[in-house]
């Protein structure tokens, strides 16, 4: 067959659309999102060719109306996990043998369909289930999936080109194979895009994976495969089950074809699926990839230096945008005395500045909290920070259940920089603030990188360099995301890759080439053209 050497089109990263009143945009997301509210869907597993309808359905709702039904999904048991296994390892030969520029082909197509004729219903959907503004759906489900799509694919060809030297008479190659087996890929609900570039990631690379969402993006996750199906994707390259976790660890963790983790989600859960991993080493074929990426009690740092109105626009964006429901969202803050009024004042002014309610009310710049479990762990932090002596509620707090799991933006002040809220993380729209003297501003940084196991997003504000520099370098191992004069959210495709140590997962970059090669598994060939005849080295010969 004809052959060439094909390159990827450069990739730039997809334009944010406004969604302003009057654009065309905006009224095409109204509609969808009208179209898709009047809808009862029934959605089904996709294992192999099937679509799994069981008959056990559980029903979903937005976040900001738990009494709509938007539909329901069919849950699988451990029957379904095994055949989803069976489907993956059936399609893996196939697939595995695709020419590369077949498969990059498919993942464009599928980042040109979300840009497209998708992009309305992707974002709906996004905004429905999992309660985003406009805004926020756009820069997840669209632009960053597409990106993720797009960027990914220059990735692939970049890996493939990187080549070893050859000495005369002798061609080297490296060969980057998929995996030995299947790839399991678990994802949150918080973003579209990683539930969509989870299982995507390996896939490219010539992998099988089996797709396990959230509960509670399995609405969105459902127009993943849509998009995945109409761009050509083979059926068992990607499966997605909906079955409880323990179920399906069960089964795949125990597989000797199991080959991968792709996870984004909890530390307590990625511990849990690190020890169970190890303790079945023996029965795996090969050592599985453990990629992970999880929590985060991520910092701001404002030095006397920096401006007032900065510090707290980023604070404001920073901890509260999806409700404060991002890995990277601000949590803890450190803030010298010298600004904290003016900071406050400026915070509290654009706090009582926003509106709270549902998505589909593009005026609101605040909305739900994804479920009644989030909801209640949030406000037992709040309230708790009500009644300790050594913290305060200076702004929110206030929740209510009873159209949606709605609580306000909270701001909560406190003496001790070890306060629970400084500490733990709580994934919810709470912000806590300690308030430093000026000239302990060194000391600060070092309580700031000893106060959290997590490793994930940190910045700090500064007009002074010598000051951002030595920021930089005593936080070093706090953040693996770093922002100077910006909040410590928005990790761009291809801009900043993303991803934390510690207690913050593996740091294997998402958005970055660096997360393929967990994919692949090289091999090394060595082509000799004119082997040697006389086994007899040069040194042997008489003087």
């Amino acid at each position: 067959m004809p052959k060439g050497t094909f390159y990827i089109p450069q990739p730039i990263n997809e334009p944010v659309k406004s969604y302003a009143p009057g654009t065309p945009e905006r009224t095409e997301l109204k509609e969808m999102l009208k179209e898709l509210r009047e809808k009862e869907l029934d959605l089904p597993m996709y294992i192999g060719s099937e679509e799994v309808r069981t008959g056990n359905k559980v029903k979903m709702s937005p976040p900001h109306d738990h009494q709509h039904v938007l539909g329901y999904f069919h849950e699988g048991d451990a029957g379904h996990v095994k055949m989803a296994v069976d489907a993956a390892l059936d399609a893996r030969g196939k697939w595995a043998t695709l020419s590369w520029e077949q498969r990059a082909s498919i993942f464009l197509k599928a980042a040109d369909l979300i840009a497209g004729p998708y992009r309305a219903k992707i974002n709906a959907a996004t905004m429905l289930a999992q309660s985003k503004n406009p805004f926020q759906a756009e820069i997840d489900a669209a632009c960053e999936f597409i990106d993720f799509l797009r960027f990914n694919a220059y990735f692939m060809q970049q890996i493939y080109n990187d080549q070893p030297n050859s000495a005369s008479g002798i061609w080297n190659r490296l060969e980057y194979r998929p995996l030995e087996g299947f790839v399991f890929a678990i994802t949150p609900f918080n973003f579209t895009s990683i539930a969509g570039n989870l299982p995507a990631a390996p896939a490219l690379m010539g992998n099988v994976a089996i797709w396990k969402p959230a509960y509670s993006q399995v609405y969105s996750a459902q127009v993943i495969m849509e998009v995945f199906k109409e761009a050509g994707l083979p059926d068992g390259v990607i499966n997605i089950i909906y079955v409880d976790g323990p179920v399906a660890g069960d089964v795949i963790f125990k597989h000797p074809d199991f080959a991968g983790l792709h996870f984004t989600g909890s530390t307590a859960v990625f511990k849990s699926l690190w020890k169970t991993i190890g303790q079945n080493i023996d029965q795996y074929k090969a050592y599985p990839r453990i990629v992970g990426e999880t929590g985060g009690k991520d910092f701001v740092v404002a030095h006397p230096s920096a401006n007032a109105k900065q510090v707290a626009t980023g604070l404001v964006r920073g901890a509260f945008e999806f409700q404060g429901q991002k890995c990277s969202a601000a949590s803890r803050a450190y803030i010298p005395a010298s600004l904290w009024e003016e900071v406050r004042k400026y915070m509290i002014d654009d706090l009582k500045d926003i509106k709270m309610g549902s998505p589909e009310d593009f005026s609101n710049f605040f909305n739900a909290v994804i479920d009644k479990r989030a909801y209640d762990k949030i406000k037992s932090y709040i309230e708790q920070a009500s009644k300790d002596g050594d913290a305060e509620v200076i702004f929110g707090g206030n929740c209510d259940d009873s159209v949606g799991y709605f609580i306000e933006p909270t701001l909560i002040e406190t003496k001790d920089p070890k306060y629970t809220t400084m500490c733990e993380e709580i994934f919810g729209p709470v912000l806590t603030v300690y308030v430093y003297e000026d000239s302990r501003f060194e000391e600060t940084l070092d309580i700031v990188d000893s106060t959290s196991p997590y490793a994930l997003t940190g910045a700090i504000f500064s007009t002074d360099r010598y000051a951002i520099d030595l920021a930089a370098k005593k936080l070093q191992n706090a953040a693996g995301n770093f922002y100077i004069n910006d909040k410590p959210t928005g990790a761009v495709v291809g801009q900043q890759p993303f991803g934390g140590a510690r207690g913050s997962g593996t740091n294997d970059k998402a958005g970055a080439a660096m997360n393929l090669l967990r994919w692949v598994s090289a091999r090394t060939i060595k082509e000799t053209f004119v082997p040697p005849t006389d086994y007899k080295y040069p040194f042997l010969a008489a003087e």
